[in-house]
């Protein structure tokens, strides 16, 4: 299939389905240069669609120049431009397309953790819009050279398994993203009649309440590829021990072997083998302490880890739990600047619900 065919599919799979955009949303378009050709198909068809695009393109090196440079007021501004589409705009499609992974590899870990704290507030108004689907967003990747290196592939096998993942190959993508749709509904229709989940395997031994909470169907909404199922625990009853057998990414910068013990909801021991101090700045962000999200990943097609967790939570036999913010469709209650998200194997786990084995060696037994 030709390369610019692929693009256009995947801008009709966007607008149309991940966005769902119609007459008269005003839609904010951000990534690198790297991403032009999709940035110009997704603003085509937004007008199509009769909505109102406009893009915001990032420059090589400007973000390792900020964090270089900035004083700490500039590093606790927060931009009037940015607060105002948070606050006003309908739609924002966030492309990733990087010129380097490992461009803040080595920023100190207080500067980010300055930069991210300040964005409390923001990042509260952007979730409680989006919980109420007033602000659609979504999330998704142009393959760029540096996330192919990153993963050890080439440029164009890096291609294929993004427009794989996303079904760009198939016929129809928007049918197949609906079918998943509707095969997941089951597993949250399941998931949404218990209210004690256990997560048990050999490197994970933690369990959490679900009272009053919802669990989501994430099937290429605000991600685009996804295939997981979230929900928000309740906040004081998470406990047990977990090692996160992938490395967490954290702006750029691997922690490796996380392990953390829980207790009545708190992380109060936290072990990395490589990334100790930044992992103890991100504990100090208010509200990182507790979890906010409980994920199980079920896309099959992301079958690799690539150091990019757009994809590698939703990869089949996995699980993920987030540190920070609560999802408020979920009906999370825990407030923070991050939501960080981390990542476990499964596949020779098992996974409880009321103490049934709804879960077996990285799949449902539904």
């Amino acid at each position: 299939m030709a390369a610019n065919d692929i693009i256009k599919k995947y801008a009709k799979v966007l607008v149309e389905y991940s966005l769902e955009l119609k007459k008269g949303d005003r839609l904010l378009i951000n990534s690198t240069y790297l991403a032009e050709e999709l940035m110009k198909e997704v603003y085509a068809q937004a007008l199509a669609a009769g909505a109102y695009p406009e893009i915001k393109v990032s420059l090589n090196g400007t973000e390792k120049i900020f964090y270089d440079s900035a004083s700490d007021s500039q590093l606790e501004y927060i931009s009037p431009l940015s607060k105002y589409v948070y606050e006003n705009y309908s739609a924002a499609l966030n492309i990733l397309a990087p010129f380097n992974v490992k461009e803040l590899q080595n920023t100190p870990a207080e500067k980010k953790q300055k930069c991210v704290a300040a964005r409390a507030e923001l990042n509260k108004v952007f979730m409680k819009r989006a919980a109420a689907k007033e602000l659609r967003w979504t999330l998704c990747v142009f393959p760029t050279n540096a996330e192919a290196q990153e993963c050890g592939m080439s440029q164009s096998e890096y291609a294929d398994f993004v427009y794989n993942c996303c079904f760009l190959y198939e016929d129809d993508p928007i049918n197949c993203w609906k079918k998943l749709d509707k095969d997941q509904q089951k597993i949250v229709d399941l998931l949404n009649s218990k209210s004690r989940i256990h997560f048990k395997g050999s490197n994970i031994d933690i369990k959490f309440k679900t009272d009053g909470r919802k669990w989501i169907n994430s099937s290429g909404r605000n991600n685009m590829p996804s295939g997981e199922v979230f929900t928000g625990p309740v906040e004081d009853s998470v406990n047990g021990t977990v090692r996160f057998s992938y490395p967490g990414i954290y702006m750029g910068q691997e922690i490796e072997d996380i392990s953390l013990d829980v207790k009545d909801g708190q992380v109060v021991n936290a072990k990395a083998a490589k990334g100790q101090e930044l992992l103890n700045k991100i504990l100090e962000v208010p509200g990182a302490r507790r979890f906010g999200e409980a994920a199980i990943g079920n896309n099959k097609r992301v079958n690799k880890f690539t150091k990019n967790m757009l994809f590698d939570e939703k990869m089949g036999g996995t699980i993920h739990m987030a540190l920070g913010a609560a999802y408020p469709e979920t009906g999370g209650l825990n407030e923070s600047a991050i939501h960080w998200d981390l990542l476990a194997d499964m596949k020779d786990g098992q996974i409880l619900a009321d103490d049934e084995v709804i879960y077996k060696d990285g799949k449902f037994t539904l």
